[in-house]
């Protein structure tokens, strides 16, 4: 489904800014499964995500989806096979527009669009049957902007507009990270159920252990742009939290020992 070999991405090159995002990252994703992406800050989690939706093209390695050699296809191109949800609940909607207008957007990925015909009565019918399951009471509000929402009310939404053509992969970029505990919870629910209904293959970056512990089955932890541990089966199943904190320290405590060495080196030839 998901294949990626050799990705390299370096930001700044040559410079003092120089930040080695990804290295030599080497992925294959099976359809249908729902791989969670855990790491610290600067591990190169989104860049991965970014890597693979098209935001910047890579300096080495190949991507590939459904058989696809998508490495130099532009991010519009891959939007027509990837449905994506962002950090933040205001990105990938227009907030002027009413809640049915961003669905009829969503409704036309990767196609000619327009507005006064695309809101068909067949279109609003299952749009309001979709919405109800958010058991929000936006069924009945659809003409509302959608920058009235709450944070919570819009990234649901979001999610429902990213699924509504069944994407080929869909990519969740710490999609609650910004929402208060209640609308987050509300939110990771209606991910596990549209996931599941729909058997979509899923990439989802968190920075909740809660989350990669219940969610998903596979999980891929990455440190410094590489990909250091990857769970599944049995292994991820039975995983808890504790497990993760653990091999966090391992990581903390294996990053002192090589600047300690270093530092050793470093006043020996002095």
């Amino acid at each position: 489904m998901l294949e990626l070999h050799g990705i390299r991405k370096t930001f700044n090159a040559g410079t003092v800014n120089e930040v080695r995002a990804l290295q030599g990252i080497n992925l294959n994703i099976e359809k249908g499964s729902f791989v969670v992406v855990l790491g610290t800050n600067g591990s190169g989690k989104s860049t991965l995500l970014n890597a693979v939706a098209g935001s910047f093209f890579v300096d080495e390695g190949t991507i590939s989806l459904s058989g696809q050699n998508i490495t130099n296809w532009k991010e519009h191109q891959r939007a027509k096979l990837i449905g994506r949800v962002f950090q933040s609940p205001f990105s990938g909607t227009a907030p002027h527009m009413s809640i049915a207008e961003n669905f009829a957007l969503a409704a036309r990925r990767g196609k000619h669009r327009g507005l006064s015909w695309a809101l068909s009565p067949k279109l609003m019918h299952n749009l309001r049957d979709r919405v109800a399951t958010l058991r929000m009471g936006l069924e009945n509000r659809l003409d509302n902007a959608m920058g009235s929402l709450s944070g919570g009310q819009r990234q649901a939404l979001t999610l429902l507009m990213a699924t509504w053509l069944e994407p080929q992969l869909l990519l969740l970029d710490e999609h609650t990270a910004a929402l208060d505990p209640k609308s987050a919870d509300q939110v990771i629910r209606l991910t596990e159920e549209v996931v599941s209904r729909d058997r979509l293959t899923t990439l989802m970056v968190t920075h909740s252990m809660q989350q990669a512990v219940n969610l998903g089955d596979r999980l891929i932890m990455m440190h410094r742009g590489q990909i250091l541990h990857d769970l599944r089966g049995a292994d991820k199943a039975r995983l808890r939290v504790e497990d993760l904190l653990s091999r966090f320290e391992e990581i903390r405590r294996r990053e002192q020992l090589d600047e300690s060495a270093a530092l050793m080196l470093s006043e020996r030839y002095v």
